[in-house]
């Protein structure tokens, strides 16, 4: 058995350092329960751009502009030390963590937003990056999509991990190349909450025959920084409920576990058991004798995507010659 950690609180919303400080208390106090995974919600560093489901782009163009640069500001870029603070939380306790962030990558210019979800080993090593391949609605503002080089899944001492964020896990296609991986421990970080959530996180664990690990965002008013943009404006009522929540575990029989955690800051704890998960498939593995290969094949392009390849041009010259 393997315990597991679901952390269901806010960040410091468009505050890096801060959202890393909460992250990693979190962490040390998921470890010291027992915790050997921990999972970070959808974009928790630096926070969820709740505001674009209440702004538009054309009234409302200089507030989203500035929050976007905050948000810019305050995002990850994995090729800094940015996230080192997680890194040596993972290392010193020995846990495996998952988060998922706002990533940028300055030595490009910076001016692009991935909604990522990484993977941190308990040596404190990153075992995997995964972007979201197609934000939603308006997280198209905010975000670009994804590619597919991180879509895979990573062996760890609590199994084998992979996660989907948010409705991709509505994509059939993406959750079967997890599928095909032999995914033991799937996690779907969201902003998503509620019953329709649910039923399909528990749909996803009957498909897969996998543990699900439903890791929710809860957000109250009160956890809107006093020097956030637009604040009044945004999130006048302190006590409104901007996101419930809801973060549970599914077994490989689509039963609950644990949770959902509705309306509540805390931590989710469950023992899971991946030895579970090949017996479970004897019935049904959709990736293994119910794929029906002869008739199905699905390809996955895993080449990273680039707006710039170089070629030399001394080089090009001797190739021809």
């Amino acid at each position: 058995m393997t315990m597991i950690a679901i952390i269901q609180r806010p960040p410091v919303l468009l505050d890096r350092a801060a959202t890393l400080t909460r992250g990693v208390q979190s962490v040390a106090e998921a470890a010291a329960a027992g915790a050997t995974l921990v999972v970070l919600p959808e974009l928790f560093i630096p926070g969820y751009p709740s505001w674009i489901w209440r702004l538009a782009p054309g009234r409302d163009g200089a507030l989203l502009s500035l929050l976007h640069e905050r948000l810019l500001a305050n995002a990850v870029d994995l090729a800094s030390t940015d996230l080192e603070p997680l890194f040596q939380a993972a290392r010193e306790h020995g846990v495996t963590v998952v988060c998922g962030l706002n990533e940028c990558e300055r030595r490009q210019g910076g001016g692009t937003l991935y909604n990522s979800v990484v993977v941190i080993g308990a040596d404190g090593e990153l075992l995997n990056r995964h972007r979201k391949l197609m934000p939603t609605n308006p997280e198209r503002m905010v975000h670009a999509p994804g590619d597919a080089a991180g879509l895979r899944t990573v062996d760890t001492p609590v199994g084998r991990l992979g996660a989907l964020l948010c409705w991709e896990n509505y994509m059939p296609l993406a959750r079967y190349a997890l599928y095909a991986q032999g995914v033991e421990i799937y996690i779907a970080p969201t902003y998503d909450s509620g019953d329709s959530w649910i039923g399909s996180l528990r749909h996803i664990a009957l498909e897969g025959r996998c543990w699900v690990l439903g890791s929710g965002t809860v957000l109250r008013g009160s956890d809107i920084p006093e020097d956030f943009p637009g604040r009044e404006q945004l999130f006048a009522d302190p006590q409104e409920w901007i996101n419930d929540g809801d973060s549970l575990v599914v077994d490989p029989m689509g039963r609950l576990v644990a949770g959902p955690l509705h309306r509540e800051e805390g931590i989710l704890y469950a023992d899971i058991d991946v030895g579970r998960v090949a017996p479970a498939r004897r019935t049904l593995d959709v990736s293994g004798h119910y794929a029906r290969a002869d008739i199905f094949e699905l390809q996955v392009r895993r080449t990273p995507a680039t707006s710039l390849r170089q070629i030399d041009d001394n080089q090009d010259v001797e190739k021809h010659r």
